[in-house]
């Protein structure tokens, strides 16, 4: 039964991790080279590659990719540190070469001198002195001199300079004063910033594109799209096309999923809550407060952005500088989502399983309480790192890895990883029973049942599991290296496997409701997790087109993550459908707004996984969008439009099964829906994606220098445009303090209609 769909599933997977894993190897091979030591032709050594790891710790420990970002990943306010360094050197030296030969700057040259130097740095800047032999790469001394000079502006710009120019820069930036207190820490922060932007500007050896393809755009060297850059857009295009009209073929013809005839009443009225089942409301209760924490850290971030590192006035910096602010808001976003994926399963255990295990309840108070301590234990070294309370190796396993998503440190990330298999243990002890049950040959609904089991332990195998790719990095790890690594955990663990669990959970649902037949369930769970599967684990890659990979990981990732976009083609059948059935019987409006919240999670999958997802896709999009607003605008509408609807979805479950047979007020959860949607939308539509939007045509035009540069970003009209996030912003808040003081409610009283 289903055979054909399990066989297109299982080898999905595995042709595709296959693909995943051969060209993993092509970016460890391929990275950029770190050089022994950058000398000059008469031999100094200006540092080394010691220096220039050292200076990548250095890094992490100031937040890393929550201070700016390096080849266009991490945090927005401040410069794309590698386009920053590149785009200073090379005007260093035009600037140097015409004040030697015509005792005037460059700007000051007439367009045929101009055209002459720009030649001269263009040679300068792309060819490769790398000595593979020796492992040294030789700069001028002229290129050393503006090195230097941009060192210095760096080393000013992290230190305690209380020149004015420095400051209103630092504001700018959203940066604290003295971020970085040692000055040898200051200098080894220059060197791997010059190694990220030599990466960029220096051609591969026989090729005539840089390491990062050509990224970031840099028209003062020819850095422009590539060849294949464009020719592999075209093709992910293509792709796309042909693969979404042979799905609306394919849906055309495919039988319509069977729906049972509803039950007169709930199935589930008779499933008495466990204590382990009971337990889960604390977990309810603690992605509620998590999401409210995550709402202030929110504002304040946002609120850096345009009043530099103040809030109304008051300098909020010396104790939480934007580093922190940001870093405490992803991470608060991934804590109490999983949290509520965590609660969804752990409910769901007894209910399938159809019994307690012996100390179930005490496994799940247990992990709680091992959740609350790496929540506050992560969040708090965190702030010590960024502080600079800690050395650079104690700061990576205690404080802050530095890296977007994974920033908690090793220590409390292992710690996270052995309280997810604590959870995979309480799920498979609940649904053992379930999972050994015989089933009769001639039953096809109990096989198909068994078989949505097996997909449902399949993929909390995959959470509980997948997460663990984030150690296969160290702190001195090549960042091509760490990024293809990183990159697992936030797409293939969290945008991937985490959609598969969500749908076969909320089929799951929908089957014990009895309001889908479990045969049509699992054939539409299957065809969907292998569909969705087959472009997202290869789709990793088009995260990685500019991370000093080769041209192949840019032809793997476009075509494959144009799949990524194909199922969403369907998501107004299955709004539709999860519509219909919350009207199927009179008491299936009781799971009103869990399903409201399903049918949020299918629009928003469209819009922001689908349109601003696809925005970003095609090498020629993200060539010039990568490490602007047009990237947030993805993040926030896919992950919180998505995941979080769907947590919240699912905690509204857990809490309508334990309050069965009592009638809610909902005044404060119709407050609550419609206000966080709206909310999240004008976000995005009044801020962040028209200040996307003109930094790409921005970056179009002058190169993504200019479209992140003070001078760009604190302009009058694009401050304006910063504080409009102000108006979603509110309304968003004020649907998450409604939420809270429903769930509240429940617990007092108040959002339960008497008699």
């Amino acid at each position: 039964m289903n055979r054909n769909l399990w066989l297109f599933l299982l080898l999905t997977v595995g042709a595709t991790f296959l693909l995943l894993g051969f060209f993993g190897r092509e970016v460890y091979r391929q990275a950029p080279p770190l050089p022994n030591r950058v000398v000059t032709p008469d031999g100094r050594v200006l540092f080394t590659q010691d220096d220039i790891l050292t200076g990548q710790q250095v890094y992490q420990s100031i937040g890393g990719q929550q201070v700016g970002t390096v080849w266009g990943h991490g945090a927005y306010v401040a410069p794309d540190w590698s386009a920053d360094q590149l785009h200073r050197e090379i005007t260093g030296l035009l600037d140097l070469w015409a004040q030697r030969e015509a005792q005037r700057p460059y700007a000051g040259l007439d367009g045929e001198r101009q055209a002459a130097l720009r030649e001269r740095v263009t040679r300068a800047m792309r060819t490769n002195t790398w000595d593979a032999a020796s492992g040294d790469v030789t700069v001028s001394a002229d290129r050393a001199l503006v090195m230097a000079q941009v060192a210095g502006h760096y080393d000013a710009l992290f230190g305690a300079s209380d020149e004015p120019a420095v400051i209103k820069l630092r504001d700018a930036y959203a940066l604290q004063d003295r971020a970085i207190p040692d000055p040898r820490r200051r200098i080894q922060l220059t060197a791997f910033f010059w190694w990220t932007a030599w990466s960029c500007g220096t051609e591969r050896p026989g090729n005539t594109v840089t390491y990062t393809n050509n990224w970031p755009h840099e028209p003062l060297i020819g850095n422009l799209p590539s060849s294949a850059n464009l020719l592999w857009s075209i093709i992910s295009v293509v792709v796309l096309i042909a693969a979404i009209g042979a799905l609306v073929y394919w849906q055309s013809y495919h039988q319509e999923e069977e729906r049972l005839a509803a039950p007169t009443r709930d199935p589930l009225d008779g499933t008495a809550l466990t204590p382990s089942m009971k337990a889960t409301l604390a977990y309810g209760g603690a992605v509620i407060a998590l999401f409210l924490a995550q709402i202030g850290f929110g504002i304040l971030t946002a609120h850096y952005g345009v009043e530099g590192r103040g809030f109304y006035g008051f300098d909020l910096s010396v104790w939480l500088p934007y580093a922190v602010t940001r870093t405490w808001h992803i991470q608060l976003g991934i804590f109490w989502i999983a949290t509520a994926f965590l609660a969804a399963g752990l409910f769901l255990a007894p209910v399938v399983g159809g019994r307690e295990p012996r100390f179930q309840a005490a496994g799940v108070w247990f992990l709680l309480v091992a959740l609350v301590v790496i929540v506050v234990g992560s969040l708090a070294g965190e702030w010590s790192s960024i502080m600079q309370r800690m050395g650079l190796d104690a700061g990576f396993w205690f404080g802050h890895q530095g890296y977007e998503y994974v920033d908690l440190g090793r220590f409390w990330q292992l710690f996270l990883i052995v309280g997810l298999v604590l959870w995979l243990g309480l799920m498979v002890r609940g649904l053992w029973p379930a999972l050994t049950a015989p089933v009769a040959a001639g039953d096809p609904e109990g096989q198909s049942r068994k078989q949505l089991l097996a997909l449902f332990v399949g993929s909390s195998v995959a959470i509980g599991l997948f997460y663990g790719a984030g150690l296969m990095y160290g702190a001195r790890t090549h960042m091509s290296v760490m990024e293809y690594w990183r990159w697992w955990v936030v797409h293939l663990w969290v945008e991937g496997f985490f959609e598969v669990f969500a749908t076969v959970a909320i089929s799951f649902i929908f089957t014990r409701l009895g309001l889908v037949s479990a045969r049509s369930a699992t054939r539409a769970v299957l065809f969907a997790t292998a569909i969705f599967l087959l472009g997202g684990i290869p789709g990793t890659f088009h995260h990685l087109y500019f991370s000093g990979t080769p041209v192949s990981i840019m032809a793997i990732g476009a075509v494959f993550s144009a799949l990524e976009v194909v199922p969403l083609v369907l998501v107004g059948h299955e709004a539709w459908k999860n519509r219909q059935l919350g009207q199927a019987a009179p008491w299936a409006a009781a799971y009103r707004w869990p399903i409201a919240c399903f049918l949020a999670v299918a629009f928003w999958n469209l819009v922001g996984a689908g349109v601003f997802g696809f925005l970003i896709n095609p090498p020629i999009a993200l060539y010039y969008l990568q490490g602007l607003n047009t990237t947030p605008v993805h993040g926030h509408t896919a992950l919180f439009g998505v995941y979080g609807m769907l947590s919240i979805g699912m905690v509204l479950f857990i809490f309508r099964r334990a309050t069965a047979g009592r009638e809610w007020k909902d005044g404060a959860l119709r407050l609550a829906f419609w206000s966080l949607n709206i909310g999240l939308a004008l976000m995005v539509l009044l801020s962040l994606l028209p200040v996307g939007l003109w930094q790409a045509h921005e970056s179009i035009e002058r190169g993504l220098w200019s479209a992140r540069s003070a001078e760009f970003m604190q302009q009058d009209a694009m401050q304006t445009l910063r504080w409009l996030r102000a108006v979603g912003d509110t309304i968003f808040a004020v649907g998450g303090a409604a939420l809270a003081w429903f769930a509240l409610g429940l617990w007092t009283g108040w959002s339960i209609r008497k008699g």
